[in-house]
């Protein structure tokens, strides 16, 4: 294990915002984090799990230990006649792990191609696209429990998986993701609950085609991180009650919206965003894309405040206008290393 000083983090977040980390390592085995978390608590340090780094908001200081998780590896567990169990290193690469099954004829996470970050990171806020979410496709997650100074074995019925949401999110200093074990299709079946892909995909309904033009839609709408630094989806779709869906709906007829089984409606954040008039606008060096309005995108050389004075002027025109409070998706650090909340 090689602790490194004074790392600078803005290659590792694809916000691409400077951050300095006084102390960085790589874990490559569950050997090497043991040794790492040990190495904090002599230090006293704090400890940022990083993983791809796409949904992550980084101070320009932090005074913790970052690990960057790198543990590869994918192993076969069990098999019938139906689905296949594989066990999966926390980082893997999330795309190159979808293309990997689909390659391999396992099915179920087609929908979920390009999605950027690092396969450790999947069941913490549970991605999700075009009806698909990956806890759907999750077995168990192993980890090591800090509290416990322990490794262990969560099933997926414990990581309580609802949208954008797992048990990870509510205690994120405890656990640390080493490997995820999915139970994947081998027949597939596809899911074209949105009206774009099922039109994109046609007459040509296989797996292959489906995750192919997944991602040519994602292409189509969300900027390339190189080109235009960002996190992809920056807000959650909204679920709002009924009564308020009926009462919007009235003056926004038009407005994007998807009733939930467990009740409620999910709205698209996106049409709000750009109802407005935030699509395309940009306020200093942050703005919101102008192919996506959901995307926010860091023009130059930004700061971790220049974003959040634009992600916050944007929740206020949007409450202001459907009395909705739309939630980030990327986590807040201080320069402790420690998360805190986007309402502070």
């Amino acid at each position: 294990m090689n602790i490194q000083t004074q790392i600078q983090l803005k290659p590792f977040n694809t916000l691409s915002l400077d951050a300095t980390a006084s102390h960085y390592c790589k874990v490559q085995s569950t050997a090497e984090l043991v040794d790492a978390l040990n190495y904090a608590k002599q230090q006293q340090l704090n400890v940022l799990i990083l993983s791809g780094g796409s949904n992550m908001l980084l101070p320009e200081k932090i005074h913790a230990l970052v690990m960057h998780m790198d543990i590869q590896g994918i192993e076969d567990i069990a098999e019938d006649d139906d689905s296949k169990t594989i066990r999966v290193g926390a980082g893997q690469v999330w795309h190159d792990f979808v293309l990997w099954t689909t390659e391999n004829h396992l099915y179920g996470l087609q929908n979920l191609a390009l999605i950027p970050g690092l396969v450790g990171a999947s069941p913490v806020q549970n991605i999700g696209a075009y009806g698909v979410e990956v806890g759907e496709f999750i077995e168990s997650v192993q980890v090591y429990d800090r509290q416990l100074e322990q490794f262990s074995t969560i099933l997926a019925q414990d990581c309580h998986f609802s949208y954008r949401y797992s048990i990870f999110k509510d205690d994120p200093n405890r656990f640390v993701i080493t490997h995820v074990t999915f139970k994947l299709l081998k027949q597939a079946h596809l899911m074209l609950n949105y009206g774009d892909l099922k039109q994109a995909v046609g007459e040509d309904q296989t797996a292959e085609n489906l995750q192919k033009q997944v991602i040519q839609i994602r292409q189509s709408k969300l900027p390339d991180p190189k080109e235009y630094p960002n996190v992809g989806s920056f807000f959650k779709n909204p679920i709002i009650s009924e009564q308020l869906f009926d009462h919007l709906a009235q003056t926004f007829p038009q407005l994007p919206h998807y009733p939930q089984a467990k009740g409620g409606v999910k709205i698209a954040a996106g049409w709000l965003i750009d109802q407005s008039g935030w699509k395309g606008k940009k306020l200093g060096m942050v703005g919101m894309f102008h192919k996506q309005a959901l995307v926010l995108v860091n023009y130059d050389q930004a700061d971790l405040a220049d974003v959040q004075a634009t992600y916050q002027a944007v929740q206020h025109d949007v409450q202001q206008k459907f009395d909705i409070l739309l939630e980030p998706e990327p986590v807040l650090f201080d320069e402790t290393g420690l998360i805190r909340s986007h309402m502070e």
